[in-house]
């Protein structure tokens, strides 16, 4: 055995401590720590070759990088819909890293089992049925991914076309209709080679993000009888509309069409008694997407995919091999998402809701609607802001009389906070977006204090 780790199996619960003692100092300190800091080049240095051992590695982390990074697990991060992550999240994390298992599969561990009691814990939790089944993947990207794979399966099924072993080719053109589609679904796309442009945009309501469904409905009566996949939103990234699921849903009864809702922060309104009413119908979706590393506040990478065909879902993804074990009534993970090597990323997000259950997340929920509608009220009070929609969950989205870049870049280097530029039908604007577990009313009004001073 190497020298170094020979002396680090030997010293390890010191060093376990070392580390922890220093997260723990670093987050103590999220308070001072720059939200959003320029990065400043670090000279690159040589592959190691004997290497310092992890206490070095550990002193030279400190002393490189570690100035550098954000202060992102704090509650004044206000950008990309960002959450942080609960101390039973952060447990989890850290467990995971010790436990090491392998989560693609079911044999030789009870990790699946975990991974199972997870998806069925949030699935209650996002109102969706028994029906649903789900699995963990690395974010909203991977989740809209697996769900318009699944959906794409279910059109060729319905035309007679085994997509996963015929190819698209055999399929033909498929048509994807969405009012306001996140990025990721035109990158989901890309990568299941229907293309960018298989996505139509449709028209939304007047001065909404949300579908109109009317237009929806002239959409797919154009299809003459073809199926097609719409992309529902639980939330749009500017201005956290809502598509209207029932008046979606409904649609059913005279178009095919594969239903996937794109509820990537917005499901979370499932635990807010003033705004469930917006989810309503999510049970009945074909497909859903949750990202975990946004409200749920479990580190970097978790998101959930749920789906109501877990068999076509299994011929989108099952992996045959001599050394695998084969489709059963239970499938390994490894059939079921695109990775074949996984993580358990469901033991922080197991952690953290046993530890503070639906309530406890409820409360976080709650907490960051009220610090957004507070935000939104300080702002119409400075001259020249105007919001650009109503705070409708956790997101303000407004204008400024100023230029956006520069704003946006005096704010960061005040390291109070980081907020996202944005364009909103047509119009440069900022968003701030609040889903941080320890974000308090102060903090909304710490960041509304800043943008009147850099403003007047």
């Amino acid at each position: 055995m190497h020298k170094h780790l020979t002396g680090d199996l030997a010293a390890l619960p010191d060093l376990l401590q070392t580390t922890r003692d220093y997260a723990v100092s670093v987050l103590a300190g999220l308070g001072e720590r720059p939200v959003a800091p320029p990065p400043v080049p670090v000279p690159a240095a040589p592959l190691p070759l004997v290497g310092a051992g992890t206490a070095g590695a550990l002193a030279e982390f400190q002393r490189r990088w570690a100035p550098g990074f954000s202060g992102s697990a704090g509650p004044r991060y206000l950008g990309f819909v960002t959450g942080g992550a609960t101390p039973a999240a952060l447990a989890g994390d850290w467990l995971t890293g010790a436990f090491d298992q392998n989560g693609s599969n079911r044999s030789g561990s009870s990790a699946a089992g975990l991974e199972d009691e997870t998806v069925a814990w949030l699935r209650e939790m996002f109102g969706l049925g028994p029906e649903h089944s789900g699995a963990f993947v690395s974010g909203a990207t991977m989740s809209n991914l697996v769900g318009l794979a699944v959906g794409r399966e279910w059109i060729g099924r319905r035309l007679g076309v085994d997509v996963a072993r015929q190819g698209l080719a055999a399929l033909g053109e498929i048509t994807v209709l969405s009012g306001t589609a996140h990025s990721s679904v035109y990158k989901a796309l890309s990568i299941l080679g229907a293309g960018r442009d298989a996505l139509r945009p449709v028209a939304t309501l007047p001065d909404r993000e949300a579908v109109d469904v009317s237009a929806l409905a002239a959409a797919l009566e154009s299809l003459d009888g073809r199926p097609a996949i719409v992309v529902a939103n639980a939330g749009t990234v500017n201005t956290v509309d809502f598509d209207d699921l029932r008046a979606i849903l409904a649609l059913r009864d005279r178009y095919p069409f594969w239903l996937h809702v794109d509820a990537a922060f917005g499901g979370f309104a499932a635990l807010s008694p003033d705004h469930a009413h917006l989810v309503d119908g999510l049970t009945e979706a074909d497909s859903v997407c949750v990202d975990l590393h946004k409200w749920l506040n479990v580190p970097y990478d978790a998101a959930v995919q749920f789906t109501r065909h877990r068999d076509l879902q299994v011929a989108v993804f099952q992996n045959s091999a001599a050394y695998l074990p084969a489709v059963s009534g239970d499938p390994d993970f490894f059939h079921l998402t695109p990775e074949n090597s996984r993580r358990l990323r469901a033991l922080a997000a197991w952690f953290t809701l046993a530890a503070y259950g639906a309530d406890g997340h409820r409360t976080i929920v709650t907490g960051a609607i009220a610090a957004a509608h507070r935000l939104g009220a300080r702002l119409t009070a400075i001259p020249g802001v105007r919001l650009l929609s109503p705070v409708r969950l956790n997101v303000v989205c407004f204008s400024v009389p100023t230029d956006v870049p520069a704003l946006v870049q005096a704010i960061a280097d005040s390291g109070e906070a980081f907020l996202t530029p944005t364009v909103y039908r047509g119009e440069p604007a900022l968003r701030a977006a609040f889903s941080n577990w320890r974000t308090t009313p102060a903090d909304a009004d710490r960041v509304a204090a800043l943008l009147e001073r850099l403003l007047t």
